[in-house]
């Protein structure tokens, strides 16, 4: 996990679920109110994520898929 100021950079290239979904909650949870950028390769990230976001009561800014890797970028609702 990286932090760039302006977002949590999170690489879970490499892993198979659930463990990019559960780098992500982490992240969210240390974040505040940063973004959290999500890259993955596992292919169930395009199911889990968007999954998990709604669950948590994040906000899915942006999904996007390059050459079999997956970038996820989250917000967690400030309540």
């Amino acid at each position: 996990m990286t932090d760039d100021g302006d977002e949590v950079l999170v690489d879970a290239r490499g892993h198979h679920c659930p463990v990019p979904t559960l780098r992500l909650r982490r992240a969210l949870e240390a974040a505040g109110g940063q973004v959290v950028r999500l890259i993955a390769d596992d292919p169930m990230a395009r199911i889990d994520v968007p999954h998990f976001v709604r669950e948590a009561g994040a906000e899915l800014l942006e999904a996007s898929e390059a050459a079999g890797v997956l970038t996820f970028r989250v917000r967690k609702i400030q309540a």
